[in-house]
């Protein structure tokens, strides 16, 4: 298993999700998403495994409107990538699985 965890330094979830892998003996690659971001082929990955850009989009930051206005998925995808702190996190992968947020029950079943 090669997991990586996109994440924020001071988010609970992203915590936790580091602790649930380390608990288990799993490795995990951590990034920090502000800082680093997400390459255009990880985020592409990344809505394909979960439905799309709106599953990454942060409902709390105060320009997720402006996204939600934007004319084409294609600029959406872009200010997203812009910005990364308009991800919701911890963005966990698995080669081709990810999942959005805290989600013990889908890490479970991954080999």
């Amino acid at each position: 298993m090669n997991i990586q965890i996109f994440g924020k330094s001071k988010c609970f979830d992203t915590k936790k999700a580091e602790r649930y892998f380390k608990e288990r003996g799993i490795r995990v690659q951590s990034v920090d998403l502000p800082r680093y971001g997400l390459s255009a082929g990880e985020f592409a990955s990344v809505c394909r495994a979960v439905g799309g850009w709106a599953a990454l989009l942060d409902e709390k930051h105060p320009d997720a409107a402006l996204v939600r206005c934007l004319a084409s998925d294609a600029a959406r995808e872009e200010k997203l990538l812009e910005n990364p702190r308009m991800l919701r996190t911890p963005i966990v992968r698995n080669g081709r699985q990810a999942t959005v947020g805290y989600c013990p029950e889908v890490w479970a079943e991954w080999k």
